[in-house]
């Protein structure tokens, strides 16, 4: 597609919310509203957020319309609403919600026909489509956001059966080496990115070796078994001393040679040590990405905080990237099965607080060359 498209825009705009409903498609209202946990959402939080943050670009911003429910929009901003509160917040629920979300589309689609969005566009938001990538980004990474949630509900099946499919790795990981020098980090500066992957930069590495495949379920089992760690989310002891995984309410047997999931930046660095190894830096990671194999499977921790590049300019809003910048903050790479394609490429960065196991993360090992 030719960002100047604006059929192709409002295609993938479609798809996107086809898949968004497709997954929620299997669940009554009353699972839409449940709080499962305080780290994520009601699904009817998101949907509305969904909604709500393509009316404040593509129908406010850009088309310079009035919002449709007046204030509504504070409901929906997830700086100022904690998500351990979203579920008490009088927000849009059931058949309110739809509607809302068809009117939102019915709108933005007006506005994409009014507009100027080719490489000569005189605002940033409109060229080469920006503002309308960031919408179908924004989409696409909440779909895997309900994922996180969807491990919690349980039947829940969904309707593509081949979500959620894992590779399958052997036990013994072959390593790649990587040459020191200088490498190019970052996105280039033309084509969609979001602001933290800018500007592109160079970097000195030292040489580095890094295991071609993710970290296995067998291999941190065996981890745990000689220091006793926690298992990860979703794990349980089967009578026979095995381990099973429960999510959606079921008790499947664990496959030793898919990639770990779910396991926190704490775990993740403790198992490298245990290993004799270490975690790369998120440059290493990215210096590395066209060779590894297993890229897609889980979100790679690195050890490298979330911070801003060389010369960052934060661009559209400040509330993406830039009030999560220090050391709070761990960097993944890579992404996830439940993460969208047209969401993952070389230079993106996934960040979360160390603690967190709700994401679908794993962890590939380096050590020093």
């Amino acid at each position: 597609m030719t960002p100047s498209s604006k059929e192709a825009i409002a295609e993938r705009l479609a798809e996107a919310r086809r898949f968004t409903l497709e997954l929620l498609q299997p669940l009554d209202d009353e699972q839409l509203n449940r709080v499962y946990s305080p780290l994520l959402s009601p699904l009817a939080w998101d949907l509305g957020h969904i909604a709500n943050f393509e009316e404040l670009w593509l129908v406010q911003t850009i088309g310079e319309r009035g919002p449709l429910h007046g204030e509504l929009g504070r409901f929906y901003n997830a700086i100022e609403n904690p998500r351990k509160t979203r579920g008490e917040l009088p927000i849009l629920r059931d058949t309110e919600l739809r509607s809302y979300l068809e009117d939102v589309r019915e709108r933005a689609l007006e506005v994409l026909s009014e507009v100027d969005i080719g490489p000569d566009a005189k605002d940033p938001l409109l060229r080469e489509g920006f503002v309308y990538e960031m919408l179908l980004a924004h989409e696409q990474q909440h779909n895997e956001t309900m994922l996180q949630l969807l491990q919690m509900v349980e039947d829940y099946s969904p309707v593509d059966p081949e979500l959620g499919a894992l590779c399958a790795f052997g036990a013994d990981s072959e390593t790649i080496w990587m040459a020191g020098g200088e490498y190019e980090i970052g996105a280039p500066a033309q084509g969609f990115a979001y602001d933290n992957e800018r500007p592109r930069h160079t970097v000195e590495l030292a040489p580095f070796e890094i295991d071609r495949t993710p970290v296995t379920n067998a291999t941190y089992i065996q981890f745990m078994e000689e220091t006793a760690a926690e298992p990860p989310l979703y794990w349980e002891r089967e009578g026979d001393g095995g381990w099973v995984l429960t999510r959606m309410g079921g008790r499947d047997p664990i496959n030793p040679a898919h990639p770990v999931l779910h396991v926190s930046w704490h775990e993740a660095d403790a198992l490298a040590h245990w290993a004799g190894k270490r975690l790369l830096t998120e440059q290493e990671w990215e210096a590395a990405a066209p060779r590894l194999e297993g890229v897609g499977q889980a979100w790679e921790w690195t050890s490298s905080d979330f911070l801003a590049y060389p010369g960052f300019e934060a661009f559209p809003y400040p509330e993406y990237s830039q009030v999560f910048f220090g050391d709070a903050y761990k960097v993944l790479r890579g992404g996830s099965w439940a993460t969208r394609r047209n969401v993952m490429r070389p230079s993106f960065r996934n960040w979360d607080l160390p603690e967190r196991r709700q994401i679908f993360s794993g962890v590939r090992l380096a050590r020093d060359s």
